[in-house]
């Protein structure tokens, strides 16, 4: 196995939303995901890079291109210090928002990933860990 690639990018504007979404276009390129999957992580990336910013007051991404059994895949990790999120399970289901978006964007990035994790304590933040696999 060859070292693993591993970037990490700060989440604090706009800006750094596309930046996101263009690092995971490139490392899903690099994981040789097909154009559905890559269409797939990096909607995902968005979504949750954008929640980092609007809902966790800014944060990071690392992103990581992984090997396991064979498969390569692509791993993005969200961390932010916000608030948390009190309710994941309320969080999770289609419509559910604190904020004015249509609530699609936790539940949307569980959908379009193949792993997806959710750790989130009311006052120290949140963290969401997110794969998609050739």
């Amino acid at each position: 196995m060859t070292t693993p690639k591993i970037e990490r990018l700060d989440i604090r504007s706009s800006d750094d939303v596309v930046r996101v979404r263009q690092l995971a276009r490139t490392l899903a390129l690099g994981a040789g995901l097909s154009l559905v999957d890559q269409t797939k992580i990096i909607t995902a990336a968005s979504e949750l890079a954008r929640n980092t910013l609007d809902y966790g007051g800014g944060g990071f991404v690392v992103a990581e291109l992984v090997e396991a059994s064979g498969r390569r895949g692509l791993r993005l990790t969200f961390e932010d210090k916000g608030p948390g999120i009190p309710d994941i399970d309320a969080a999770l289901k289609d419509g559910f928002t604190t904020g004015k978006g249509m609530g699609l964007g936790l539940g949307g990035a569980r959908r379009l990933s193949n792993e997806f994790s959710i750790h989130s304590k009311p006052g120290e933040g949140t963290k969401v860990v997110i794969a998609r696999w050739k």
